[in-house]
């Protein structure tokens, strides 16, 4: 079952002769339980199917579906409820807030909507546990290093239990050791946990890690297969 289904969407900026179509009349199915790696050069719409499947842009054209609810036109208080409750986003930068720990940084997010804070608490270290945070948990934002902060926001994304992940390239700043260990993570909760996840990276080693392989070029899908396949 698609937790994300996006139906012949398209997403254009400006007008006439400055008119851009960034994203075009793409049509994807996200499943339960499926991590796609969506590669593709650099402006190729990668992005921009991001911001649109977490409802950070209104598409120009399509439907977007998530868990069967259309999103499409979503405007204000039910966009911003629908980011904060059932998106987890994990940008390029790690967007931390400096001054607290590695720790109180996936805290903060857990709190928002009542959580109980036991809960918070040990589903924190799970986590920071995982992704071999344990040791740096207790340090600021600042302390840590580029990789360090990258994977906590990863942490952080999955702190509200979101139905689906929008991940834009998780291991931009990691070596090779260090990326294998985020992406197995982000397969490990998405399986074991039934979510769905978009993945976009430019990492060949990390995509065939992926369920499945996406490609997109100037704003269309050219490919669409298991990443087990021959490329």
């Amino acid at each position: 079952m698609a937790i994300l289904e996006l139906r012949d969407v398209s997403k254009s900026f400006g007008q006439g002769a400055r008119r851009v179509d960034a994203v075009r009349e793409v049509t994807l199915d996200v499943d339960r339980g499926e991590v796609v790696a969506l590669e593709g050069p650099s402006g190729s719409g990668k992005t921009t199917l991001l911001a649109l499947a977490g409802a950070l842009l209104t598409p120009t054209a399509g439907e977007i579906r998530v868990d069967g609810d259309d999103i499409t036109n979503y405007g204000g208080q039910a966009r911003t409820r629908y980011r904060r409750d059932r998106v987890g986003f994990v940008f390029q930068g790690s967007n931390m807030v400096p001054f607290l720990t590695a720790r109180e940084n996936l805290l903060i997010v857990g709190q928002f909507g009542g959580a109980d804070r036991t809960a918070l608490r040990l589903r924190a270290d799970e986590l920071l546990e995982q992704l071999d945070l344990t040791a740096v948990r207790d340090q600021v934002a600042t302390s840590l290093s580029g990789g360090e902060r990258q994977r906590v926001a990863i942490a952080r994304a999955l702190m509200r239990d979101p139905s689906l992940l929008l991940v834009d390239e998780p291991t931009a700043s990691l070596n090779f050791e260090l990326g294998v260990l985020v992406v197995d993570a982000l397969l490990s909760e998405v399986h074991q946990r039934q979510k769905a996840c978009i993945m976009v990276t430019h990492d060949d080693r990390m995509a065939q890690r992926a369920d499945r392989l996406v490609e997109i070029r100037d704003g269309r899908i050219l490919a669409d297969r298991s990443s087990f396949e021959t490329l």
